[in-house]
């Protein structure tokens, strides 16, 4: 079926408004207008409507969730102790959906429900098939915003006025109407005193190199003749000081959901626009790399539920259309829908190369042969995903700038709204010759440290530029801690972050740079639902005051949650006590998270007590199963009925194990919320 993509509606649709949009002049007046129905879009909208404001989503396309309804299902979490609020309460109603606890692995269109339903919910507007064309101001803050259609014929124009404005687009559309300075490319190092932003050229298989070529790969059309010309998908640019800046962002790509249920697939087939000359680098990569034969070699090919998959890019060559998204940012959308079908053709060339040619090895092509596209997704976009990966758009240059000091928390800000766990972690942006053989250029995958705080002034404009402007996605950081930050789940977490200022600011009738943030935090830790409900109660390791230890146990850092856990040896005797001092009386479900690390005890024994009785748990290993890109998994221990006064703990001992015991942390939660 030929695709649409997000546009191909848009003509004959521009006027077509989800859920009730009155064109009516009271209805263009509401205390927050949102651009963009990404997820921290309709986060902040379902936020905003919570704190009882009016608010107003306008989208460009049709597509609802962004990237988490577009294929990213294979959740970047970093660590879950950055997830909070209702980013947190997404994943778990999506454990709802597939039966478990919390759920890090899900469908697009399970995704895509759940976020209509936060809408509903909210009774939210959402104009679709728009773009702001111009911005009016007054002094810094802006009063209205004028729409029009989003491609042909801009059609009637629309005037909507706001308090506060959120531009929750990944592309940071709403900065340059608003007159905000922002930057789109990578900084030099020297810019923010950094070693990991600029030019970056990996070595093959090391430290950042996963997605390189091999030396001795020809760039050259016949091998070894430059005359010749060059390849596609290869750059005449030279090599660069590292650390260099310029105006390139990390290649774009599309999360591909595939399924192997013959009942409910769409075979791979020859796409239009087929160019098989496209792929001759991957021919040449796959025979620089005999020993290399698995389909996860080539390519990040993550189970889903009900048999599908969240495809991504892995190698020197993959879905990655390196090189092709630089313009992307700044570019009209009429530009953007030739840019999205070129990716289109590339990545369904892609696979229809690795299926049928025959210079893919067997095992290779008959893999692929075995999947196709979902009939159950995007069914109105010919089985494949609206929305492509811009990993990086405009970033704006506000009141403070995240940098790579904050992702190795040698930088901590106080004023921090949410939090980021995830690698610096860049994709590509070009792909070079280097001495006479093709090189990618631009990945970067370095580990920071804990989870760190994001600023709320990272989030504002500078405030002589706008006064009533926050900016959840596209904020201020820098090119490599962008990357660390630039999570769906944080994303949303920021946008919850977004709109409770808004009101804030609302209703102190203040500009968004005087918002009281140390009442804001507040207000995110203790409502951090939203909707009045109490917040369950979370203890970690290093929180010193409800943590008792004995014994000999030591921190352990990685693939734990928060900023550590605590371990001991089989037999080493000595506890762990996590006490939620202060709780209220009532039911409540306790919950532990175990921590799958190399050598963990088979057997973990853990006592609970409710203040009175002291019931003993024993948990098998064998029993807990991880999925997603986590080391870890909250596990349901019992429900304990607390009684007023009393002081309930959760205990860890070392009796009956085999290899490391792993406290780490425990959660009570009212038992049927």
């Amino acid at each position: 079926m030929k695709k649409k993509g997000i546009w191909g509606l848009l003509l004959i649709l521009s006027c077509y408004t989800l859920f009730n949009c009155s064109s009516s002049r009271s209805a263009d007046e509401y205390d927050i207008v949102i651009y963009g129905a990404t997820s921290a879009g309709v986060i902040a909208a379902y936020t905003g409507k919570q704190m009882g404001k009016s608010v107003v989503v306008i989208n460009p396309d049709e597509h609802i969730g962004g990237l988490t309804s577009g294929g990213l299902g294979q959740t970047d979490i970093g660590n879950k102790h950055a997830v909070t609020g209702i980013s947190r309460e997404f994943y778990r109603k999506l454990g709802k959906v597939y039966g478990t606890f919390e759920q890090w692995t899900f469908e697009p269109k399970e995704a895509e429900k759940l976020f209509r339903e936060y809408l509903e919910k909210g009774d939210v507007p959402v104009i679709v098939n728009k773009r702001i064309a111009r911005v009016e101001k007054n002094g810094s803050a802006i009063q209205s915003v004028t729409i029009v259609n989003t491609l042909g014929d801009p059609g009637a124009e629309r005037t909507i006025k706001g308090k506060v404005f959120i531009d929750a687009t990944y592309e940071g559309d709403l900065m340059p109407l608003a007159g905000v300075s922002y930057f789109v490319g990578r900084e030099d190092n020297s810019v923010y005193n950094e070693t990991l932003s600029g030019f970056q050229l990996p070595e093959y298989h090391k430290k950042s190199g996963y997605h390189q070529f091999p030396d001795g790969v020809s760039p050259y059309k016949v091998p070894g003749d430059p005359a010749s010309g060059l390849l596609w998908g290869i750059s005449e640019a030279g090599p660069s000081p590292t650390g260099a800046g310029d105006k390139l962002v990390q290649a774009y790509n599309f999360r591909i959901c595939l399924t192997d249920s013959v009942e409910n697939q769409v075979p791979i087939t020859r796409p239009d626009n087929y160019d098989s000359t496209k792929y001759e680098l991957l021919v040449r990569l796959i025979e620089a790399q005999p020993t290399m034969r698995a389909v996860n070699q080539y390519f990040i090919w993550s189970p889903m539920p009900k048999r599908k998959t969240d495809i991504n890019n892995r190698g020197g060559f993959s879905t990655d259309m390196i090189g092709y998204s630089h313009s992307w940012a700044e570019a009209s959308h009429e530009e953007r829908k030739k840019i999205y079908e070129e990716h289109y053709d590339y990545t369904k060339g892609l696979l229809y190369f690795m299926k049928t040619d025959p210079r893919v090895p067997d095992t290779l092509r008959n893999y692929i042969a075995n999947w196709g596209y979902p009939k159950d997704e995007y069914a109105d976009n010919g089985h494949w995903t609206p929305q492509i990966y811009v990993r990086e758009g405009r970033r704006l240059v506000g009141e403070y700038v995240m940098t790579e000091r904050n992702c190795r928390s040698e930088e901590i800000v106080e004023d921090g709204v949410g939090m980021a766990a995830y690698t610096m972690d860049s994709h590509n942006t070009q792909r070079i010759v280097v001495n006479g053989m093709v090189k990618n250029e631009g990945n970067v995958e370095v580990g920071g440290g804990p989870p760190y705080p994001i600023s709320y002034r990272a989030l504002v404009p500078k405030r002589a530029e706008c006064s009533n402007l926050l900016v959840p996605v596209g904020l201020s950081s820098s090119h490599i801690a962008f990357g660390s930050i630039r999570m769906e789940p944080v994303f949303m977490v920021l946008g919850q972050s977004a709109a409770v200022a808004a009101a804030m600011a609302i209703d102190a009738g203040a500009a968004v740079q005087d918002v009281d943030v140390k009442a804001l935090q507040q207000e995110l830790r203790e409502n951090p639902l939203a909707d009045g409900s109490p917040a369950e109660i979370v203890v970690d390791d290093n929180d010193a005051a409800r943590v008792q230890v004995t014994g000999e146990w030591q921190p352990v850092k990685r693939g734990v949650y928060g900023p550590s856990a605590l371990e001991a040896q089989a037999g080493s005797g000595g506890t762990v006590r996590f006490a939620p001092s202060p709780i209220e009386e009532g039911e409540y479900d306790v919950y532990v998270y175990f921590t799958m690390l190399p050598e963990v005890s088979d057997l973990t024994t853990v006592r609970v007590s409710d203040g009175s009785n002291v019931e003993t748990h024993v948990i098998d290993k064998a029993a807990i199963t991880i999925e997603g890109q986590t080391s870890g998994k909250w596990h349901r221990l019992t429900s304990v009925k607390i009684a007023k006064g009393a002081q309930p703990y959760v205990e860890y001992g070392t009796e009956g194990a085999k290899g490391r015991v792993i406290a780490d942390a425990v959660i009570w939660k009212r038992a049927g919320k």
